[in-house]
């Protein structure tokens, strides 16, 4: 039986799928509620099972259009925790994962700023020597730049999230954008627990090829290039491929 969370502390788990019955259920599982956070699964379309194992797992499942960042912005809107962590399909937590948010988002002492929010250390699987250099690189990235990706749990306060505006509707980098405006609002909590996610992506493209595509379209954010178009490039240079 879930046992009462910390007051004030309550986490509201939202995971965006679509056609993931393949891993969803693993990911469900490592989701470990206390009494009054929550789990919202956000469908935006499935045509496999997906549904009816989130349904396993929650009473909070909910249909959206497509688009990851639609998707998530409407579980934050359904949900009542006062933290929430935003979770990929394909990216496990650790065990006791919600209570290290916890901890991490609470100030040791009054002096101490708490933090806006944050996210976890990121191992990648199969640990492959290619796939754990990109996890030291996203590591890495995460702790001196303070730029953790969605692929580590993000993590944010619901009232900093609401004030924010959410997740701009944007296709692509859409974690990117809210990462940077948290950082306006105080230094990011980066938990040394990792969660892990699967490295699929990098295993069907070639890692290489992978990391250096995912490293210019950042670029090009940064330098100012619409993430619609940057969304365009990167499914073609895929086609291209």
């Amino acid at each position: 039986m879930p046992q009462p969370s910390d007051r004030g502390c309550t986490i509201a788990v939202i995971v965006p799928v679509i056609n993931e019955q393949a891993q969803l259920a693993t990911t469900l599982s490592h989701v470990l509620l206390a009494l009054g956070d929550e789990l919202i699964v956000v469908d935006g379309g499935s045509t496999d099972q997906t549904l009816d194992i989130a349904r396993k797992f929650t009473p909070h499942v909910l249909s959206s259009p497509p688009g990851r960042a639609r998707q998530m912005n409407l579980g934050a809107a359904h949900a009542t925790g006062d933290i929430l962590l935003f979770l990929h399909a394909d990216t496990l937590l650790p065990s006791g994962g919600l209570d290290v948010v916890r901890r991490a988002m609470q100030s040791p002492q009054d002096a101490v700023p708490q933090a806006p929010g944050g996210a976890f250390r990121l191992v990648i699987t199969p640990p492959t020597p290619g796939l754990r250099l990109i996890a030291w690189g996203a590591n890495l990235r995460s702790r001196f730049a303070q730029l953790p990706y969605g692929d580590q749990a993000l993590f944010v306060r619901r009232s900093l999230f609401e004030t924010l505006g959410g997740y701009a509707d944007e296709p692509f980098l859409e974690d990117v954008k809210l990462v940077r405006a948290m950082r306006r609002h105080g230094r990011l909590a980066l938990v040394p627990e990792p969660v892990q996610t699967s490295g699929r992506r990098w295993l069907n493209e070639g890692v290489g090829y992978t990391t250096v595509k995912n490293n210019v379209i950042v670029g090009l954010f940064f330098c100012g290039v619409a993430p619609a178009t940057l969304k365009r490039w990167y499914s073609d240079w895929h086609w291209r491929r």
